[in-house]
This record gives C-alpha cells, structure tokens and sequence, in this order.
C-alpha cells in the first residue's frame, strides 16, 4: 500500500499572506522576483481576444490579483516583481490553448527590458522555495472596499503586452492601486457568472467566471475529443466552442448548477 501524500491546506488570501521570495539577476540586473506559495489554490489562465490580452480566473483569483497588484503598488526595493508561474496557470476556458504566465512591474521600480524577460522566460518554472518567504501586506485595501470607496484613475503610463511568451502588466504605482481595487471588487453584485475590468486601456483585461474550473475541465475535455492532437483551424475551433459548452451544460445539470453561456 503507497503511502499517501499530505493534503495542504489552502493558502488564505489575505492581507499579510505569504509569498516565495527569489533573488534573480535578469537581463544584468538584480530582481526580486515575488512568487505564489504552493498551497495558493486560486488558478488563472490568458488568452488574445479582440486585440486585447485577457487574465482568467474566478472570484478568488480576482481577489488575489487584487492583492497582488495593491501590495505592488507599496513595495521599495528596485527590481521586485510578481510572477504567476506556470503550476498555477491552466489551459484557457474556452478552447484549452495553453495559458502564459503572468508578470505585473511596478513601472516606478523595476526597469524592464527583453533582455530581462528573456532571461526570467528560460528559468520558468521556478522551482523551491527560492530565498524565503514574505508578508504581503496591503494595508488599507479592505477598509475602502468595504467603505465602497469609488477610484479615480489617474493619467498616468502604462502597458501589457505578451513579452517573450509571458502576458506582462506594468504601471505607475497610482495605477497599480486602482486597478488593484478595480480587480479586487470584481463579481460583487455581478450578473450571469461573468464579470470584467480592463488593464492596460484597450490592451488588457481581467474578466472573471464563478465557473472557470468547470470551463477549463469542459475545454479540456472538448480539445481532446475535437482536435484529438491536431492542429486547431478555425472550423475546429467552432465545434471545439460548441463541444465545451455542451460538455459544461451537463456537468451543471449533473450536479443542479445553473447553466452559464
């Protein structure tokens, strides 16, 4: 009989959760490269779509990426930046093409280069616990949420783009904390499972589904019945759409969910 591996609990994601620290000199540079905890359970995924790169995930995932990006938005050291490394990256829902990690730079902070990407690209995953652990605070974010606080964006650069296979979010720390609370208050009172808010103006987006596992479990599933391994076309991609909704449908009325579209 195989001895069994233990169960971690999850990861609460909360002011002051922990986080990997690493280290890395990229692009001639020295990084501190801010990494999810093995026991974080919330997953995300990306894809193009209507010129416009789009994060994936559910409520959870939102309310870490809010954190992430508000915590952000506070840090001191030159070079830190957070990475969603592939463990917690998931084929995207709607055809299981494989989703990128994700990098978010504090523009004020960390310089960033190809070179810099390139170098973080080719060590992807990372693996260990890397130099240690931190607190990742972020003081202040439940307070005016809960306040119902309303954020006035302020005009300030930023961008996101696909940067040597990672989608890549950068911008001033004023941005960084309204976007952080944007991405943080996503699903509150949304209708039909599905809720949005946009990164980098016409270039990038976070939309969240209260059923993005299913969706990623009935792509999955789809892909391997319709392509079967073969390259996906665009006719294949329509029945792999189709495929993927029916197989969701019935996973919801097995368990007496509500069907999303």
């Amino acid at each position: 009989m195989s001895a069994r591996l233990p169960v971690r609990p999850a990861a609460p994601i909360a002011d002051g959760m922990k986080l990997h620290r690493r280290r890395l000199r990229l692009g001639g540079r020295n990084h501190t490269v801010i990494t999810l905890r093995p026991g974080t359970d919330a997953r995300f995924s990306t894809n193009y779509f209507h010129d416009t790169w789009h994060v994936l995930s559910d409520w959870r995932g939102a309310r870490l990426l809010g954190r992430l990006l508000w915590g952000l938005a506070f840090q001191r050291v030159p070079g830190t930046l957070v990475v969603i490394d592939l463990p917690f990256v998931d084929p995207n829902p709607f055809d299981a093409s494989p989703g990128d990690p994700i990098v978010l730079i504090p523009s004020r902070l960390t310089p960033w280069s190809a070179a810099a990407a390139r170098d973080l690209r080719r060590r992807l995953p990372l693996h260990g616990p890397g130099d240690g652990t931190v607190r990742w605070h972020t003081h202040g974010l439940d307070r005016l949420v809960a306040a119902g606080h309303k954020w006035q964006r302020l005009p300030t650069r930023e961008w996101m783009d696909r940067v040597h296979g990672m989608v890549t979010f950068a911008a001033a720390d004023a941005l960084l904390r309204a976007h952080a609370y944007g991405v943080f208050t996503l699903g509150v009172g949304a209708r039909h499972g599905m809720d949005y808010t946009d990164l980098a103006w016409q270039d990038g987006e976070v939309q969240v589904f209260s059923d993005y596992r299913a969706r990623v479990s009935a792509a999955r599933a789809a892909r391997a019945q319709v392509l079967g391994g073969r390259a996906l076309t665009p006719e294949a991609e329509r029945l792999l759409w189709e495929r993927g909704t029916a197989i969701r449908t019935a996973m919801a009325r097995s368990h007496g969910a509500p069907v999303r579209a």
